[in-house]
């Protein structure tokens, strides 16, 4: 009796986790659908501020600073997990970031490049990292996205005091097989040599450099909110994947136990019934006399 109590415990602790992961799973999901709204529309803000871009660039090209690359020092930013439960997300981020780090030029015996973490997670495993220059407290869910992201922008300004960078941000993209590179900084250098579509230059209210400056800055707000959006609803998905994994295998170890339970019930209905029938069986039996003192 007691063995099969214990499984009974043990079950019952199972389910209880059940119903946790199964409830993780399903602020997952709904996370997923809601940053799936969002991240239409944010696609087609910066759709539209490129396309602007390009407009002004194709008549304007010589408002976009000389290339210099070469002289940029280069700033990795990862876009990794607030919370865990979502495999080896991060994990796979850090090795994207090996292999770049790899492919940078080395002066002196080391290379110029820093790297900004976004993420609790993310951040404990780089936070013995040399070239950590900041690590950013990220978003769990999407209406937390704003502040972290305030402080991130802050922080690049402050890098940019020191002289022009080169971003480039890691994450995960659903749409991808493997993390994303995405450069951001030095902006719109893709388009330095788009062809005019228009007859007209566009009529401008200010210099063409301030208005290219203005432009980078809401590009780079609405590029960063873009990427959070993606790189979140990655990480949920990922996380649904997870959680569907541990649901199934908690599914399997409570049907062992009602298994085992089963069988030590009947094993112990088995014993009772044994000693019924030993017990019925010593009541049909005629009780034996005693003999007395001298019979033969």
């Amino acid at each position: 009796m007691s063995r099969r109590r214990e499984l009974q415990r043990h079950g019952q602790q199972l389910g209880e986790t059940r119903e946790i992961v199964s409830a993780m799973k399903a602020m997952a999901f709904i996370e997923v659908r809601r940053l799936g709204r969002f991240l239409d529309s944010q696609r087609r803000a910066v759709e539209t501020m490129r396309a602007a871009a390009a407009d002004f660039l194709s008549f304007f090209p010589q408002a976009l600073p000389p290339p210099q690359a070469r002289q940029l020092r280069r700033i990795y930013l990862l876009i990794g997990s607030e919370r865990g439960f979502c495999g080896n997300f991060n994990e796979s981020l850090i090795q994207r970031l090996h292999r770049c780090l790899a492919e940078e030029p080395v002066d002196g015996g080391s290379t110029k490049a820093g790297i900004i973490g976004w993420g609790q997670k993310l951040c404990v495993k780089l936070e013995e990292h040399p070239l950590l220059l900041a690590a950013v407290e990220g978003a769990a869910v999407l209406d937390e996205v704003g502040a972290p992201l305030l402080q991130l922008v802050n922080r690049l300004s402050e890098l940019q005091t020191g002289g022009a960078i080169a971003l480039a941000v890691l994450y995960h993209d659903p749409q991808r097989k493997e993390v994303a590179v995405r450069e951001l900084l030095p902006p719109f250098e893709s388009l330095r040599s788009a062809p005019e579509k228009f007859p007209f230059a566009p009529r401008l209210n200010l210099a063409p450099g301030d208005f290219l400056r203005e432009l980078v800055e809401q590009y780079l707000f609405a590029a960063l909110h873009e990427i959070l959006y993606v790189s979140l609803m990655a990480e949920n998905q990922q996380r649904m994947q997870h959680l569907e994994g541990a649901q199934r295998y908690l599914d399997e170890k409570l049907e062992a136990l009602r298994r085992r339970g089963n069988q030590l019930r009947q094993e112990e209905i088995t014993e009772e019934i044994e000693v019924i029938l030993l017990n019925a069986d010593s009541a049909k039996r005629p009780p034996q006399k005693k003999s007395r003192e001298g019979d033969h």
